[in-house]
């Protein structure tokens, strides 16, 4: 991973229904199993359907990650995603790829209902899952990220649940992970005769508030599909807001930079341990102490990185 560094801006906190019976898949190598197209909701009259990636027995870390996929919200799709997901198996995570409207078929919020019913349909399925229902995290990329924000910021807010299946599950989650995420919807996707506020409410960043779940960033220095500045200013956002954050910047890399698999192997160890710190078996860690090298353990919530 000689192209990969890891920066800390600002202070960002440092690294820091039954589900049907269907075949499962076993990859000899890393013990995942997949289970492939599992209905979760409707989407008007469209059947939503997610994938499911099970960690290998033995390494269950008793969490969902629920994935989002880009594709400028007009295209892409789950199973693009897959090979990210994996690696969030392998380490011990039940890892979700799911599906949502796009723009030539539905707008706004008609997307932000579809990742919300697959928020509910993982709680109201965490015990078939093998996870607790209050450790869901939000993981997207591109365009998703925008789902992975939007829905971590809005959890039970009943103008953005939707329709699309398991009403009165909650869907508060734990965590959002954004890979080079982007932060509003096309204007295209928008109602018409929408109005500035109604645009307002439609970006990402306007729940980010005190009580937003921790978040972690990815994104590499070479993007120009979203630049690094984005995802700059949105740490900043979140710092403004008393959020717990870290940010990864990856040198030399675009847009999409974990579609190789030795970075997305290497973002999954990094969300694996920020996840692991903050949700699995959540803990702080002694201040830094005067000076360098002399200290033992590293900077706590708010601490500053070196």
């Amino acid at each position: 991973m000689s192209e990969m560094t890891r920066r800390n801006f600002f202070g960002a906190t440092l690294a820091s229904a039954a589900v049907p019976a269907l075949g499962i898949a076993q990859t000899p190598n890393d013990g995942v199993a997949v289970e492939k197209d599992v209905v979760f909701g409707k989407g008007g009259d469209i059947d939503l359907k997610l994938d499911i990636f099970r960690p290998p027995k033995g390494k269950e870390k008793r969490m969902a990650t629920i994935h989002f996929h880009g594709g400028g919200f007009a295209g892409g799709s789950k199973d693009a995603i897959s090979d990210r997901i994996r690696p969030y198996a392998a380490l011990g995570y039940v890892a979700i790829a799911a599906q949502y409207r796009l723009s030539g078929q539905a707008g706004f919020p008609a997307l932000v209902h579809d990742a919300k019913a697959a928020i509910r349909w993982v709680r109201a399925n965490a015990k078939t899952l093998g996870i607790e229902p209050e450790r869901i995290a939000t993981v997207g990329y591109s365009a998703g990220g925008y789902h992975a924000l939007f829905t971590a910021g809005t959890g039970d807010r009943p103008e953005w649940e939707g329709t699309g299946g398991n009403p009165g599950v909650s869907t508060k989650v734990a965590a959002c992970l954004a890979y080079y995420p982007a932060t509003n919807i096309t204007p295209t996707m928008m109602p018409a005769g929408s109005s500035d506020e109604d645009r307002r409410k439609a970006a990402a960043t306007t729940y980010i508030v005190a009580g937003f779940p921790p978040t972690a960033i990815f994104h590499g220095f070479k993007d120009v599909t979203i630049p690094i500045d984005s995802s700059l200013r949105l740490v900043q956002h979140l710092r403004d807001a008393n959020v717990l954050v870290e940010f990864h910047g990856f040198e030399g890399v675009p847009h999409a930079f974990d579609s190789n698999p030795e970075f997305a192997v290497a973002a999954a160890q990094l969300a694996d341990l920020f996840l692991d710190r903050h949700v699995v078996k959540p803990r702080t860690y002694p201040p830094f102490s005067g000076g360098g090298g002399g200290g033992r353990g590293a900077g706590g919530r708010g601490g500053r990185g070196v």
